[in-house]
Formats: C-alpha cells, structure tokens, sequence
C-alpha cells in the first residue's frame, strides 16, 4: 500500500487540518455545469389513467371553473373567448381554447444569467437546482433561530454564488425583516447582480415590483432585454381555483416582458382539495394549465413552467406534511403530465417539516430530493436549506444539502464502460487474492474516479473520537463559515453597478409608504 493511500494511517490531528483545508476547498473547486438525467424518467401511472387526469382537470375548468381576481385578466380572459362571469370572477375555460394556448408555450427555452457561461437550460432531461427562498426566519449553530435580517440574505446568496451545485443564486432566500417591504425587492436585486453572477430569480408580486425588476434587468444587461428571459418568479395560486390579485399582476407583468412565470398552485390534500392524492392532482393539474394558458393568451410564445407544490395536510395538526410519500407521489405524477403537455416542470427539493437539520430533516429531504431527480424535474426549486415547513432557513442545512446535490451531478455523469474502464490487464496483473491499490490503473485514477466528498466523515471512530466527535451539523458550520471568508464577489462593469445603484436609491425614495398590491 502506497503512503498516500494509507489514510487511517495519520493521526487524527493530522487528518483533521487536512479535512479542515480539504473541505472549503473541494466545495469551491465544485465545476459550475449544465446537468442532465440520461435516465429515463420515473413514471407511476400508466397512460390511460394520466388520461384520466387529464379527463378530470377539463371538466374542473369547463364546469366549475377558477376565479382571477383582476379585471385586465378577465378581460383577456373574456377576448379569448372563455365564459366569464356573469356578475363574478369565475371564469370556465373550453378545454379546446386551453389547448391552443398551452401548444404555444415552449417546450425548452435558455434562462440567461449576467454571466453566460452560467446560462441555464430549462427543460427537456435538464435539471436545475435552485435555492430556498422567501424564509421569514433563519438558523445556524452561531445566532440559533431568529427572524431574519438583510445580513443573512447577504450570507446566504453569496454561498448560492459561491457553490457550484446550484444554478441559480439571486432570489428572494429569506424575507430580510430590518429591510422595509416596499423596498425589499430593490435591495434583493441590486444585491442579486452585484454579489453574483448566476441566473436571478425574483418576486412576481403586483405590477409595481415586477416593473422595477424588469428594469433593473436592463441595466444589469446594458440597457437592452435580451430575447431570452433573465428573470423569473414563482406564481402561486391562491387554491382552490383561485388566482388573486397579487399574483395575476405579477403573472401579467412578466410574461408580456417575455420572463419567466413558474406556475405553482399549492396543494394540501384534505385542505386546498379532497383527501384523495387523485384529486388533488386533477386539481392541481387544471390550475397550473389555467395559469400556463393565461401566459400565453398575454404573450404567445412566453417561457412559462408547469409548476407542482402538492402534498398532504397532517390531519392531526392541520399543518403541511412535507417529505411525504404522497407528496413524492405527486412530484412524479405531476412530471407526467407536464410531459404530456411537452411543458418544463417544476418540483421542490429539500422539503421537511423538521425544526433542526437533524436525521428527520435528512430523510424528510431525501423523501422530497430523489423523486424530483427521478422524474426529470427540470427546476427544482428549494433544492437547499429548508427547514421548518417552510419558515426556516438553515446555513448547515444549507451545506448539509449541497452535499447531496453535489453527489447528484456525480451520479447522473454517464458511466463510461470501454476497455480502458474494464482494466482487464489490471485484474490479470493482480490475480486471486492481491489488491489494487498500488496498480497504475489505480494510481492513475485514485484521485478522481470517485465522488470526493466534502463534508461527510470517514474516519475511524478513534481518531473521530480524538478529532472532537464532531457531528455533521458542526462540520456544515464550519464549511460555511470557511466559504464566506473565501467569498469574492464576481466582476460587474462599474457603470452598471453605479446605474442599479442610482435606480434603487430613486426608487426606494419614490416608494417609501407605498402600497405595492394595489
């Protein structure tokens, strides 16, 4: 055995300052690449009963219907030809007239970010992974829970930046509560296009917001929208069949910018549907299509996702249960059908209702992370950090989780098998009963043929026990502590940094007391 094989051979010490340089290091070094699944997808259902579905969605929206709570929607609404009313807001849509508008929604469309190299394709086996966001509050081994502040936005965009794993990085991440709501989304999206460089994603609230973030796009792209979308933002039915004012100005707004609308009705099956997991997504599906056709009918042509945040209600409780069978079960399901309307599909990777970044978040996480891959989910939207259902985000999670993702883009790698890969001249050389660590098939292969991680622990559990027994919540600590010193922000042309500036400074004076929903 070689000495540099010989790795239970070092002390502990020694082991530990050769983990604590490894492990900043190995997260940073992480390449920054487009991920595809070359596996076929998932599938749980067979044809006919994703008919079924289909079958059941038609007759909720031509029969009973959804209500937009927005007179310019109900007037496109109305033009297009769909029964609106009469005296209300309930709109019934022919399943012919939803059709036609979803044919004209891309199957696959580029989401430009103001670096290109870190352009990201959204659909087709695509896979991007996005982080958390819109937390109230968060949490790390330093401060414990507590409300959120602009800091910790800051902290935590520049780890989304920094860690390759994820493809996007600007957002909302956690709702910064010393920051006035008026002026959230400014200091959010100056902070996106100054302090990195990956794909921005930002609120769809209102047409006030939307407004300012389409022209800070303009700016941070020197003074023109590309034709290819560069911001995005989650649109969240109010359900049952409800889509309020809020989020159709945001839908509205966006899509007749050409920018990114993620339809997302939230689902809690035995609260916002029925009980049963089949209606919830006949639901589901007749909403998310209602909210993709309306994008359409806006702007024919407007990268729009099909998006599915369905699981179920505890019963016990009445709270969300998240890392679910049933809530897998509806990830998958809902992949098949945005395939079967040849729409790009959005699910949730580290859904959990655990308070601490403790085992049941991990396999809560893992309940909500593998059946999003498996499915092809080509936006996987909080992919890390969450914590608390929701409420929470959690720098070690944040790591915890970045890990899993990292092991993703080993995994899904297509696994070469050539005669080089076989090594049948290695095995001859060694024989029965030898071992390969000192071949020059394994030597030349040692250090990366295999996923190098970098945060589990495998040392043995003396030197762990002399190392300080450190458990992995307190190795993520210190990963992301180690990531925030190393931080640089990425380059930005002065002039566009001093013209975001100037805009928000501008803005934030103008909307100071502003109501921005009305």
């Amino acid at each position: 055995m070689t000495r540099r094989t010989r790795k239970g051979g070092r002390s502990a010490r020694q082991q530990q300052r050769h983990d604590r340089r490894s492990a900043s290091s190995l997260v940073l070094e992480l390449p920054f690449r487009l991920l595809r699944n070359p596996m076929p997808p998932v599938t749980i259902l067979p044809p006919e009963q994703i008919e079924t579905l289909h079958r059941a969605s038609m007759q909720i929206l031509e029969e009973i219907g959804l209500e937009f709570m927005d007179d310019e929607a109900l007037s496109i609404w109305k033009q297009a030809g769909a029964i609106v009313g009469p005296g209300s807001n309930r709109v019934r849509i022919d399943r012919g007239l939803i059709a036609e508008a979803i044919a004209r929604a891309p199957a696959t469309f580029t989401w430009r970010a103001r670096n290109p190299e870190r352009n990201v394709l959204i659909g087709g086996n695509s896979i991007a992974f996005a982080p958390h966001s819109g937390m109230p509050f968060t949490s790390n081994l330093e401060h414990g829970r507590r409300p959120s502040t602009y800091q910790d936005f800051e902290d935590l965009l520049k780890l989304a930046q920094s860690i390759n794993v994820l493809h996007f990085a600007g957002s909302t991440l956690v709702e910064p509560q010393d920051v006035p709501v008026s002026i959230r989304h400014l200091r959010r999206l100056l902070a996106g296009f100054t302090l990195a460089d990956k794909a921005a994603r930002d609120v769809a609230h209102g047409r006030i917001i939307p407004a300012d973030n389409i022209e800070m796009c303009r700016i941070a792209f020197g003074g023109t929208l590309p034709e290819d979308p560069v911001i995005g933002g989650v649109i969240n039915v109010n359900s049952p069949l409800r889509y309020d004012s809020r989020m159709l100005g945001g839908l509205i707004s966006y899509a007749r910018a050409g920018q990114v609308c993620i339809i997302t009705p939230f689902i809690l099956a035995g609260a916002m549907s029925p009980i049963t997991m089949a209606a919830a997504i006949a639901q589901q599906n007749a909403e998310a299509l209602a909210g993709v056709a309306l994008t359409q009918l806006v702007r024919p042509g407007a990268p729009v996702i099909y998006g599915g945040f369905t699981t179920n209600v505890d019963m016990k409780s009445g709270s969300p249960a998240f890392g679910t069978p049933e809530g897998a079960r509806a990830l998958l399901i809902g992949a098949q059908l945005a395939r079967r309307y040849d729409l790009p599909y959005r699910g949730s990777g580290s859904l959990n209702t655990s308070k601490l970044p403790d085992a049941q978040a991990a396999y809560e996480t893992n309940w909500t992370i593998w059946p999003a891959v498996m499915a092809h989910t080509n936006f996987i939207h909080h992919a890390v950090g969450w914590l608390e259902s929701g409420l929470t985000a959690s720098y070690e999670k944040f790591i915890i989780d970045a890990e899993g993702l990292a092991m993703f883009h080993h995994f899904l790698q297509e696994l070469s098998i050539d005669e080089e890969d076989l090594a049948l001249e290695a095995i001859a050389e060694v024989g029965p009963g030898g071992h390969h660590f000192g071949t020059a098939h394994t030597q030349a292969r040692y250090a990366t043929e295999f996923y190098q991680p970098f945060l589990s622990d495998r040392l043995n559990y003396e030197s762990w026990l002399e190392g300080g027994e450190k458990d992995v919540v307190q190795r993520a600590y210190k990963v992301w502590q180690d990531v925030l010193r190393q931080y640089e922000p990425p380059p930005l042309d002065p002039s566009i940094r001093e013209g975001l500036a100037d805009f928000c400074m501008r803005r934030e004076k103008e909307l100071e007391g502003m109501a921005l929903y009305d």
